[in-house]
């Protein structure tokens, strides 16, 4: 092998272990520090344009219909109740929920108890809405109680993720 190629081998493989090297310490200094969140204007976070279209409600005639989910009594949006978002409602249109500090969740939560893929929230069969701790570091709260396994919720009971509490209502 000329002395060339084996120069430029050198060169490829340290170009290569660089990079990998930049790639690890970003994915660490995500996981320790969180995604960064921007305000706009006021104290209250701008709307991602996927979270507005879950926020909007569906006519009651297209509830009702939609595979039993539409009981009577039965919630129909969560409430962020404290915390950063207050205020913040999501219709529950049979999706699933996703919450914690990933840009991706369906509710980005600013606090620094939340892990990246805190908590999920979603419909089982029978229309039932259940919470479940992804393996989160602080842990998920239902009704002062620590989740260990995805748990019906009762409507009103509040669901704790660090400074952050959010409710299911009708």
């Amino acid at each position: 092998m000329s002395e060339l190629t084996l120069t430029v081998m050198r060169l490829g493989f340290l170009a290569v272990l660089w990079l990998f090297v930049i790639v690890a310490v970003q994915v660490i200094r995500s996981d320790l520090f969180g995604t960064r969140v921007t305000q706009r204007g006021s104290r209250r976070e701008a709307p991602r344009p996927q979270a507005a279209a879950a926020r909007q409600t569906p006519p009651p005639q297209r509830q009702q219909s939609a595979g039993g989910r539409g009981r009577r009594g039965a919630p129909t949006k969560l409430v962020v109740s404290e915390g950063t978002l207050t205020g913040t409602t999501v219709a529950l249109q049979g999706q699933t929920i996703t919450l914690g500090r990933a840009h991706d969740s369906t509710i980005v939560l600013d606090d620094d108890y939340a892990s990246s893929r805190h908590a999920r929230i979603y419909p089982d069969r029978d229309g039932q809405w259940i919470v479940e701790d992804l393996g989160s570091t602080n842990g998920t709260y239902l009704d002062r109680t620590r989740l260990t396994t995805p748990t019906p919720i009762p409507p009103g009971a509040p669901i704790r993720i660090g400074k952050t509490v959010i409710e299911l209502r009708k």
